[in-house]
């Protein structure tokens, strides 16, 4: 149950955040948090993650949905053999892959605002589907093939 929470939270985050910025900003207007280095930039991004793949829109809906899906099967059929670093990487992706794909459902973009200057704009949900791949990157080096018994999670 606490990778629903998981889910919900990194949700409720990554919305609360495209909110603010969606209702406080004009597209393509961009505020100095460390000047030259860091901004918040309202950007609407028709694409995928750093804007690659735009106007597929087809693509980056069906491909997001088949994740999901797979993602909560995944957490709802958990067994106890499986890891709750795998869980928690799981719930990270499902959460911010939502937040993603509602936006692009709704709006038809996604709102992205961390402009780090020398990288792509990128968001909440960004993050945390970077972290839960970081995390399951980890659970397959160090846990999945060492047949890893210990640190089982309840969902």
């Amino acid at each position: 149950m606490i990778y629903c929470f998981i889910i919900l939270a990194v949700l409720l985050a990554d919305k609360a955040v495209k909110h603010a910025v969606s209702s406080g900003m004009l597209p393509g207007e961009s505020i100095p948090v460390i000047d030259g280095v860091f901004h918040i930039t309202y950007v609407q991004n028709r694409g995928a993650a750093f804007s690659i793949m735009e106007g597929q829109w087809a693509v980056l809906i069906a491909l997001p949905c088949a994740a999901l899906t797979a993602g909560i099967i995944l957490i709802l059929l958990k067994r106890k053999k499986w890891h709750r670093l795998l869980l928690t990487a799981v719930a990270f992706i499902c959460g911010g892959g939502l937040g993603n794909l509602i936006d692009r459902i709704t709006e038809g973009y996604v709102v992205d605002m961390f402009d780090f200057r020398i990288f792509p704009v990128f968001n909440i949900a960004d993050i945390f589907i970077c972290v839960g791949c970081g995390l399951l990157l980890l659970y397959v080096l160090f846990f999945e093939r060492s047949g890893e018994k210990h640190g089982h999670g309840e969902a």
